[in-house]
């Protein structure tokens, strides 16, 4: 059954959000005043899987290599803008000031750039009549029938292959070893704009001598949780794992993230017991 949308402008999809941006899309969020975190998970990942598991193979794209304690794992890096009510870019009209510079996933929206989640309209943010078979059709058969967000999404994930080698070498550059466990929430990092921006152009700079590098840690890897029987069994198969208090300091030191509510110490503890992690990840 196609799935039809056309925008209303109804501005509700440019609040409240965590939008993951290219390490380009990063730099210049920033150049324009915005600010950055990094949210931080990993996989347990004893062994490569075989190529017919598409969704596996959809995460080892986005991610690389490291150790956990004797344990291998797969991070994965998340560039996000984060903001509390309206869009920095948000017009009283309900327009784009920066339209023409907005980010590729606020372009794709309403459609999935995850090609294992599928496209929901009751948990998108838009009216009813953005829905309406009257309007363009943007999904058909489970699949993007609109070219051109079709292309936005493959640039995406082009992205996300092509920064991750950069994101092991901006996390070695800023120090930062913590993350979550895949699927049960994020490690936070705040660092300064100024440091940040230092940081990803040095990457960047870089970028030519690391087409060949294999997108591999250089330093070992701890996760973080606020559920004891996580981090019970990470400890039993031989990850660096432990329970994480709310930092002080978000520039050196993460935050959590969880999708759970925590059952280890005192919730007020933590930074965020139960939150959603970006916009499609």
């Amino acid at each position: 059954m196609p799935i039809h949308f056309a925008c209303t402008m109804c501005g509700r999809c440019c609040h409240d959000l965590r939008l993951p941006l290219a390490i380009d899309e990063a730099l210049d969020w920033m150049e324009r005043g915005g600010d950055v975190q990094l949210f931080c998970d990993a996989i347990v990942w004893p062994e490569d899987p075989p190529q017919a598991d598409m969704l596996a193979q959809h995460r080892r794209r986005r991610s690389f290599a490291a150790y956990s304690g004797t344990l291998p794992v797969r991070v994965t890096v998340t560039l996000v803008a984060a903001f509390a009510g309206p869009c920095p870019n948000l017009r009283p009209d309900m327009s784009c000031g920066a339209y023409d510079r907005r980010p590729r996933v606020c372009r794709i929206y309403p459609a999935e750039v995850n090609p294992f989640v599928p496209l929901d309209p009751a948990a998108k943010a838009c009216p009813s009549d953005a829905w309406s078979d009257a309007n363009p059709v943007l999904m058909h058969g489970g699949r993007i029938a609109n070219a051109d967000t079709a292309a936005l999404v493959a640039q995406s994930h082009e992205a996300d292959e092509r920064d991750r080698v950069a994101k092991t070498h901006l996390c070695a550059l800023l120090g930062y070893d913590t993350a979550a466990l895949a699927n049960e929430g994020f490690a936070v990092y705040a660092p300064t704009r100024l440091r940040l921006v230092a940081a990803l152009r040095e990457v960047q700079e870089a970028g030519a001598s690391l087409n060949d590098v294999q997108p591999r840690s250089s330093h070992p890897w701890h996760f973080m949780t606020n559920r004891s029987t996580t981090l019970a069994t990470l400890q039993s198969i031989g990850a660096s794992a432990r329970q994480e208090k709310s930092s002080s300091d978000p520039a050196h030191t993460p935050g959590y993230l969880g999708f759970f509510d925590d059952d280890i110490g005192d919730s007020d503890q933590w930074n965020s017991p139960a939150a959603s992690g970006p916009l499609q990840p």
